[in-house]
Order: C-alpha cells, then sequence, then structure tokens
C-alpha cells in the first residue's frame, strides 16, 4: 500500500517540525519512531517524549485506505536528506516494513506496531482558549528565554512563566541572578490564568513558530498546555511549583536613569568581555555626569577600558555586573534605544525600553 507519495521537501519539512523532541537514546526504542497515521488523504505524524506531543496532519497524495505504523524519526529524515528536493518520494507499507523510494533508490525499514505508541493523555479540563499571532509570541519568548535557568535544583525556574489576565500576556523568566520581563496586548479578555512551561517546550516552540500572520491559538489546564497553529499541535506537561513573585524583583523608583543608543552599549560591553576570565565574567561600571566608563580585567593582568559620552546628571556611581547577562539582554532587544536605571552600587539595575513598559529586565550586581 502506497502510503504517501509527495515531493521530498514537502515530506521532510513535515518531519523535521515534529521530530525536535525525539531523542535518539530512550528507555522506550517506540519513541525514537514517529507515529504515522493515514485517514483516507489526510496523514497525521506524531511524536512524543512522554511530556511533550507534537502532532501535525497534512494531506498527501497515497492509496486510499486507513493505515498506521511507526518508523525511526531520525533515520527517515538522515535518508530524505541526502535526496534532492524537487525528487517524488513515497512510503508503502509491506509485511511489518516501510518502504522509502525516490528515483533508483529504495529503503527498507522496520517498524514498531502503532498500539504500543504512548501518546500523552490529554487533561479533561483546559481553560477557555485564546490566540496571538504567531510573530508576537515568537518575539515574546525571545525577549525572556535566554533568561530561564539550565538544571536548576528549584525546577520551577528551569521554564518560563505565562500569565493570561484580562488583555494582557506576560512573560516571565528568571535564574536567580537576573529577570526578564516582556507582555503584549491579547484581542480578547481571559480570566487570569498562570503556568510555568518547560525549558524544553520553550526551546521547541521558538524552533517551530514563525514570523507568518497566523496565529497560534492557547489553553492551559492545570498540568497542561496546549497550542495549535499551522495544522500542528503542540501539547506539553507544565512545570509545578510556584514561581517567584516577579512584580516584588522589579525594582520601582530608581532615582537614576540614563538613556542611551542600545548598540553603542552592547558593543562596548562585547568589547570589554573579551578581557574578563572565563571563571569570572565581571565588568565594572563608573557612572558619572556625562561620562560612563565600563573596565574590565583578568588574572594576567590585563584591562580594558571603554567610555561612551551619556546625557546624564545624576548621582555618580560604580557598579560590578556579571557582563554576560548584561549583553544577553541588550543582544535580545531590537530597539535603538535603552533606558538602565539604578539606585546605588548594591541595589539591582532595570533596563527598560523608553516609552515602553512592556519589557523590563533586571540584573543583580556582584561584588567586583
Amino acid at each position: 500500500m502506497i502510503v504517501l507519495k509527495a515531493t521530498q521537501d514537502k515530506v521532510l519539512s513535515v518531519l523535521q517540525s515534529v521530530a525536535g523532541i525525539v531523542e535518539r537514546r530512550h528507555t522506550l526504542p517506540i519513541l525514537a519512531n514517529v507515529l504515522i497515521r493515514k485517514t483516507g488523504s489526510a496523514l497525521q505524524f506524531t511524536t512524543s517524549d512522554l511530556e511533550i506531543q507534537i502532532r501535525t496532519t497534512v494531506d498527501f497524495d497515497g492509496d486510499a485506505g486507513n493505515f498506521t505504523t511507526t518508523v525511526g524519526a531520525r533515520k527517515l529524515i538522515d535518508i530524505l536528506r541526502t535526496m534532492p528536493a524537487d525528487q517524488t518520494v513515497s512510503l508503502e507499507s509491506a509485511q511489518a516494513k516501510l518502504i522509502l523510494k525516490g528515483g533508483k533508490s529504495k529503503f527498507t525499514l522496520q517498524t514498531l506496531p502503532a498500539e504500543d505508541f504512548p501518546l500523552v493523555q490529554e487533561s479533561a479540563s483546559f481553560g477557555p482558549s485564546f490566540s496571538v499571532p504567531q510573530k508576537t509570541l515568537k518575539d515574546l519568548l525571545s525577549q525572556v528565554s535566554f533568561a530561564m535557568a539550565v538544571h536548576d535544583i528549584r525546577y520551577y525556574l528551569n521554564g518560563i512563566l505565562f500569565v493570561a489576565e484580562g488583555k494582557q500576556l506576560s512573560l516571565v523568566a528568571t535564574d536567580g541572578h537576573r529577570l526578564a520581563f516582556a507582555s503584549a496586548t491579547l484581542d480578547v479578555e481571559v480570566p487570569r490564568q498562570e503556568v510555568i512551561l518547560p525549558r524544553k517546550t520553550v526551546l521547541e516552540m521558538q524552533r517551530l513558530l514563525s514570523d507568518a500572520d497566523g496565529a497560534i491559538e492557547m489553553q492551559f489546564a492545570n498540568n497542561q498546555a496546549k497550542f495549535s497553529f499551522e495544522g500542528m499541535e503542540f501539547v506539553t506537561k507544565l512545570v509545578e511549583g510556584k514561581f517567584p513573585d516577579y512584580n516584588r524583583v522589579i525594582p520601582k523608583n530608581h532615582k537614576n536613569g540614563i538613556t542611551l543608543g542600545r548598540q553603542a552599549l552592547l558593543a562596548s560591553l562585547q568589547r570589554t568581555a573579551i578581557l574578563t576570565s572565563d571563571k569570572f565574567k565581571g565588568v565594572r561600571l563608573n557612572i558619572d555626569p556625562g561620562t560612563l566608563r565600563v573596565a574590565s580585567n583578568n588574572a594576567e593582568q590585563e584591562e580594558a577600558v571603554d567610555e561612551l559620552d551619556i546625557d546624564y546628571n545624576g548621582d555618580s556611581i560604580e557598579i560590578g555586573f556579571n557582563v554576560t547577562y548584561l549583553i544577553d539582554a541588550l543582544a535580545n532587544m531590537d530597539q535603538d534605544m535603552v533606558k538602565v536605571e539604578l539606585s546605588d552600587s548594591n541595589s539591582s539595575a532595570l533596563v527598560t525600553i523608553p516609552e515602553n513598559a512592556n519589557f523590563k529586565y533586571v540584573v543583580m550586581p556582584m561584588r567586583i
């Protein structure tokens, strides 16, 4: 039976859209497979790692009739990658095997029974669905995801907090040393919903979301989130735990503020970062009326100093930061100007965008 027939590029792009979560080594061998389910001309591809499940549905040419099987996802992708993009390829089923043909090539692949594939049990009680443009969510994720923790024992920090309330969707990430907050306005009012998406889900969403105008629909349950966009359905387990109260972390009423070009500040930090040591990424900022001085040194007694002219008449402040934390924030913004607000050398700094309350970045100082 011919399961599908299409050009290599079409089959490959569909498989790649679901294969990001597939682990090469797994205690359950079937989780290395993609579940292929054919119903008439509609083909459904599903992958799972027991916590995330991605499913996409497309129409392909093929024989009439229904069919299900599972086959190694990475192997299928690796074979397709070696074929020309415009070549017609076909998948045919024959006696517990799947045969991939393209041009004069033929590959016979082992399958595992579809009934053994562990589908994620979807929650019965999702909250109301709401949608935002894909590009909006993609931008929000990129503005905060760099601040997520990696393998922190406080597992609720290894992800992003989603808060939907009224007409506002806010995303927050923190690793305990810095915090990033970004928000966007929704078209509809939604009741308050607050969930923590795991790190792996966030990275996969960033990979899949496009800058297209299409909307992404979201629904949250107590222990699950569901996203639907472009013929795809993405279901993920949520992180349990209480996220820190981010409103208490964001400083209010800092008395000293500098507004300056984002690119100029980023370049200055990148230059001085070269002479920080790998273990100790500290830079010193000396802020005086008219001048911002950025300096770093290392164990080899080397030193970098960079000065920027600024429009500033506030207090003189000397403060140290992990330079990576500042660079990450500035590199993930695309605005021309940024505002840096400070109180003194021991208080956290607040980085914002002038005339825009939708982005806030807090970074703790470090002793240098």
